[in-house]
């Protein structure tokens, strides 16, 4: 039986009350007191969406088998796994992103992903006037 929140009108006092769903939903006390009822914000979660592993291509494949979303949402989803991935390693990389360009490079006789850009060398930076200085 569903549990339901009400509250006394003078005294601010809250109980929990079990009732069925046809049964209607008020509550007064042994003194004749009619109670408020607490209306609350239902607790709800959506099951193939919550904790995925960020490095876990099969967790990933698990929680999006059924996906009613759109490709752009599978995208975002992508995205905001390889952000927490960069966060959890500390080091401003995403594994399985340099993996994927590793691969894509071996297959491709060593070209390059477009997105595989080399890190910036934090000596050559460009002055005031836009030139680099060496």
């Amino acid at each position: 039986m569903p549990t339901y929140i009400y509250q006394h009108p003078k005294t601010n006092e809250i109980v929990e009350v079990s009732q069925k769903i046809s049964e209607a939903h008020e509550y007064t006390d042994g003194q004749g007191v009619q109670w408020n009822r607490v209306f609350t914000v239902p607790y709800a979660s959506i099951p193939n969406m919550t904790r995925i592993e960020a490095g876990s291509e099969q967790d990933f494949m698990k929680r999006t088998e059924g996906f009613d979303g759109t490709m752009g949402d599978l995208m975002d989803l992508s995205k905001d796994l390889s952000n927490k991935r960069i966060e959890e390693r500390g080091d401003g990389t995403d594994n399985v992103k340099q993996k994927f360009f590793k691969d894509y490079s071996k297959d491709r006789n060593g070209l390059k992903h477009l997105d595989d850009k080399p890190a910036v060398d934090p000596k050559y930076k460009p002055n005031s006037d836009g030139v680099i200085e060496i």
